[in-house]
């Protein structure tokens, strides 16, 4: 394969590098979420301070290209009594994921372009609305992991009066 700068490919995934920078473009990260879009079911594992969580348990999420291709909506376990939604968006140079929680608050993150690679998207706290991050209990980072077209896996960091309290993986497959 010819050699082509700004660019990496991984199977059916291809996320553009920044010319000259470390780590990924926000807009090219966000074209392969676009590509996500569909129903994705797996299981989880992990564990929570204030949730038993049987593990593994079944999972499913649904992603879906919204807003004139401006957004990206991840469904986690649609139609469910912890339903919740994360959305996904270009904002100027950043990539910015908003998770609109269970637990009633709605902390944002932003990609870590810089730590960031091809494979594994690293989303890193950046505040929230209807928390205080000292003392409220919120997702606070995530990483996703682009296997391949048919398999993404994603793992959520809750922390709590400032500290790690809780971690959950999501290994999922396409199911349409």
């Amino acid at each position: 394969m010819p050699k082509k700068i700004g660019a990496f490919v991984l199977g059916a995934f291809a996320i553009a590098a920044t010319p000259g920078l470390a780590g990924v473009d926000a807009a090219g990260v966000f074209e392969q979420l676009k590509v996500l879009q569909g129903s994705w079911r797996g299981h989880s594992e992990g564990h929570d301070k204030d949730v038993e969580v049987e593990t593994p348990a079944e999972v499913v999420h649904d992603f879906r290209v919204s807003a004139a291709g401006t957004v990206v909506m991840e469904t986690m376990g649609p139609g469910t009594d912890h339903e919740m939604i994360n959305m996904y968006h270009v904002d100027g140079e950043d990539l910015l994921l908003t998770h609109y929680c269970a637990g009633g608050n709605q902390p944002r993150m932003r990609l870590d372009r810089e730590e960031s690679t091809p494979e594994t998207l690293v989303f890193d706290f950046l505040g929230g609305t209807n928390l205080d991050p000292a003392m409220d209990a919120h997702i606070h980072s995530a990483r996703i992991t682009l296997i391949d077209a048919k398999h993404v896996e994603s793992v959520w960091t809750a922390h709590q009066g400032g500290k790690q309290v809780g971690v959950m993986a999501f290994h999922l497959a396409r199911s349409d």
